[in-house]
């Protein structure tokens, strides 16, 4: 089985709010004890964070879920309950997180960001946070808030300071074995890379010479592209995706080929050109590779390499370095996280001739009360909903006197002031 993913789903569970208490003071010699219930915790949070512990997405393949815990019910004697814990989800630096419908939430392109997936449901206020001069023996607490659950499409570039990018057999792995540490399968086929694969460059070594460099670069062996790649033709998106965030491109031109240089050269710049115009504009540098099995009629002028014979590898790792140095001494804009903040409103929306649902989580915390049979609790719930504007919702969503609105568990009629 594969051990690099870049694509995978996940399912998040925040945990939901504990419930608030109904408890009266039971004390001797305190006929009149006042309420003493205490609130219950809140639920925790699950947060995804990029990590340089992970690699790819592997992890969430056949185990998708993760849950937050529930915050602890309160308890009499004005005992709060706990928070529930919150939960760290790591992901590989370089992920997106998009909803069903395929829109971006958020990039977490540097080590160590963050991002609340999940929200966990706010604890029930106890029935001793509803005393007031007009309810003084409150009999009613809230239930705890749901905390909020979601399906996330995660997707995966990787982040290399140079991508080796040609068509396949063109040689790519063997050179990336043996310039870093890395061990790709390598065969005499096409498509023996499906996946990419990463390789450290070390600064100064090879084991056919040195090369001025001050300092380790990474390289990804991005599998093979063909012509029709740009349109997803040989699962090309998959694998261009992961030369978007590379700073140099390194495109090898196989000289064994019967196809010309020149033909291949242009086939890999239109196919990259297609998919992100941006891409031509990155630093590049083309070799010819396979000197050792070159085809005479070729036709390629510039740098060529042998990853057999070693010829050329010191050259080109030191323009490699060079390349990136470059880069490097451009001051790099801080990654962009782009949040999708959803509103927190509260909405009126017609389901019927005469029906009405409100929803947000205001109007839906208002009716969150244990025990809505309750008078007191009834009179409460209806100068919260007041207060926070839901009449005036219902009425320029065209609610109408008579008309039935449902909030959550709570259900009446509509009766206009």
């Amino acid at each position: 089985m594969s051990g690099f993913i870049d694509e995978a789903q996940i399912h998040l569970k925040a945990g939901d709010g504990g419930a608030g208490a109904v408890s009266f003071r039971r004390e001797a010699h305190v006929p009149r004890g006042g309420p003493d219930g205490g609130d219950g915790g809140s639920g925790g949070d699950v947060w995804l964070v990029s990590s340089t512990n992970v690699s790819s997405l592997l992890a969430f393949k056949d185990h998708p879920h993760r849950k937050a815990s529930n915050g602890v019910h309160g308890q009499g004697k004005a005992k709060n309950g706990a928070r529930g814990q919150d939960i760290e989800v790591e992901v590989p630096e370089g992920t997106i997180v998009k909803n069903l419908n395929g829109e971006i939430i958020v990039q977490l392109l540097g080590s160590g960001q963050r991002w609340m997936a999940a929200q966990g449901g706010r604890g029930g206020r106890g029935n001793a946070s509803f005393l007031s001069n007009k309810r003084r023996a409150p009999n009613f607490a809230e239930q705890g808030e749901v905390g909020e659950e979601h399906w996330y499409n995660l997707e995966l570039k990787l982040f290399a300071d140079v991508a080796l990018v040609g068509f396949p057999n063109a040689g790519k792995s063997t050179l990336i074995s043996v310039i870093s540490s890395a061990k790709p399968k390598i065969a005499n086929y096409p498509f023996t890379t499906l996946e990419p694969n990463l390789g450290v460059v070390k600064a100064g070594i090879t084991q056919w010479g040195s090369f001025g460099a001050n300092r380790d670069f990474i390289v990804a062996d991005i599998p093979g592209l063909i012509e029709g790649a740009s349109t997803g033709k040989g699962l090309g998106h998959q694998f261009l995706r992961h030369i978007e965030r590379t700073k140099v491109l390194l495109l090898l031109i196989d000289l064994s080929s019967e196809t010309s240089a020149l033909v291949q050269e242009k086939i890999l710049l239109d196919e990259l050109g297609k998919y992100d115009s941006a891409l031509l504009e990155r630093p590049r540098l083309i070799v010819g590779s396979k000197t050792d099995v070159m085809n005479p009629d070729n036709g390629f002028e510039g740098l060529t390499i042998s990853a057999v014979t070693g010829s050329g590898i010191p050259k080109l790792l030191n323009e490699l370095s060079q390349l990136v140095k470059q880069v490097d001494s451009i001051k790099a804009e801080e990654p962009i996280v782009i949040h999708k903040i959803e509103p927190d409103s509260i909405f009126a929306r017609k389901i019927g001739e005469h029906n009405f649902v409100v929803t947000g989580k205001e109007a839906l915390r208002a009716v969150a009360v244990n025990d809505l049979n309750n008078p007191a609790a009834l009179d409460y719930v209806q100068s919260r909903l007041k207060k926070i504007g839901v009449d005036k919702v219902l009425k320029r969503a065209g609610a109408m006197y008579g008309d039935s609105v449902h909030i959550g568990s709570l259900s009446f009629t509509f009766e206009q002031d």
